[in-house]
């Protein structure tokens, strides 16, 4: 009874490791390697977009920062006036 048993066994582990041969590749070089390319120009593709959207963030972040620069010269220099103005009604 132990060696039908063993047989069995055997019988299943081989055909267990020819099953995982068969899911394996099964394209020529050729389609293998078109597919790869094809493979290869779609994640070019993603790459490119994912560096456009980045400098377009990067370009939004630097026109925010001269926005704020710019408001912040335009208050700066609207105090320094209103300030010119209370000293010149002061001396006055």
């Amino acid at each position: 009874m132990a060696r039908g048993n063993q047989r069995d066994k055997a019988r299943e582990a081989n055909q267990k490791k020819l099953a995982a041969q068969k899911k394996g590749n099964q394209k020529s070089g050729s389609e293998l390697a078109r597919d790869k390319e094809a493979a290869a120009e779609k994640m070019r593709l993603k790459q490119a977009a994912a560096d456009a959207k980045k400098a377009e963030e990067e370009a939004a972040k630097v026109a925010a920062a001269k926005a704020a620069a710019a408001k912040k010269l335009a208050k700066e220099e609207k105090d320094a006036k209103e300030k010119e103005e209370k000293e010149a009604k002061e001396t006055k």
